[in-house]
């Protein structure tokens, strides 16, 4: 019998906020839950809510997070999530 171990939504969403804000232009996050991961059709779904610095590209800090949110909890937890969305809430 081959086990599997399972990782917490809460635990990815803090890799993936450890992510985020290794990405130049993420200024933090708004609101209780900016981050939120599900599972959809058996695949992760991540949606990150940010605070960007004024003067970002919004579309390259977006670009940013969602390939180091990608990189990060493949590294991290292994896990694959292949959809990562991005919404800036808020420019500071």
């Amino acid at each position: 019998m081959e086990s599997h171990a399972s990782i917490s939504t809460d635990v990815l969403a803090s890799y993936a906020a450890d992510a985020a804000r290794e990405v130049d232009g993420v200024r933090g996050f708004p609101g209780r839950r900016p981050i939120r991961v599900s599972e959809e059709e058996g695949r992760v779904v991540v949606e990150l809510h940010l605070d960007v610095d004024w003067g970002s590209s919004i579309p390259d800090v977006a670009s940013a997070v969602q390939s180091r949110v990608r990189e990060y909890l493949g590294r991290m937890a292994d896990v694959e999530a292949p959809r990562v969305d991005v919404v800036v809430d808020e420019i500071h």
